[in-house]
């Protein structure tokens, strides 16, 4: 089975670098400003991948935007509305997770009821 895109974790780990380099810091004071483990970023020099939440905390400390290292073969689909409206409240800072997950369940279920296409 062929995945339909994968992560350039080389690719984040240089740009990551040019980062640490720009600042002038080393890779422990990286560790200890982004909260992710010396640890975690050996073995991403090595070309291992972080888990999730090193590589969200990483993409927080560096300003990276991670989906610029999404590769794939396929030609990239539209997200779907309710998928932007759903990121749009997750990422909304002036929403609780539970008012946020309130609103997306409100939107969708009134989105069901009127979409044209039933």
């Amino acid at each position: 089975m062929t995945k339909a895109g994968w992560f350039d974790a080389e690719g984040f780990y240089a740009a990551l670098d040019a980062q640490r380099q720009a600042r002038k810091l080393t890779w422990k004071h990286v560790a200890g400003e982004s909260g992710v483990s010396a640890s975690t970023l050996t073995r991403m020099a090595q070309g291992k991948r972080p888990d999730v939440d090193g590589l969200a905390a990483l993409a927080a400390w560096s300003g990276l935007d991670t989906n610029h290292f999404v590769r794939s073969e396929l030609k990239p689909e539209r997200p779907e509305p309710l998928a932007m409206i759903s990121t749009y409240l997750r990422s909304d800072p002036h929403l609780t997770d539970e008012a946020a997950t309130a609103l997306d369940e409100l939107i969708k279920a009134t989105y069901e009821r009127l979409r044209k296409d039933q």
